[in-house]
């Protein structure tokens, strides 16, 4: 067991890869973002994105899940120590 004294500022750490479907894009916009470029492939496409996209709330829900699985989880702290910052550009 780590404790977050035991790590140094600039350390990195890698989670593996997680693979979004299209299905899975779709079923989280529809509980949580649904804005169209997130839940239909036809207005997406004609949307500035071009495509579907996955709700940039949804790749932090996967980061925070493949954060907890690969590190937290083996880590003594007792609560997160917060986000100082999340923008999508």
């Amino acid at each position: 067991m780590r404790y977050f004294e035991d790590f140094d500022p600039g350390d990195e750490f890698e989670f593996g890869n997680y693979t979004v479907t299209e299905e899975e894009i779709i079923r989280f916009a529809e509980q949580f973002d649904p804005q169209s470029f997130h839940l239909d492939s036809v207005a997406a496409k004609e949307s500035i994105f071009g495509g579907l996209i996955a709700s940039g709330m949804h790749t932090l829900s996967i980061l925070m899940r493949m954060t907890v699985d690969g590190f937290l989880n083996q880590v003594a702290g007792l609560g997160s120590p917060g986000i100082d910052e999340a923008r999508w550009l």
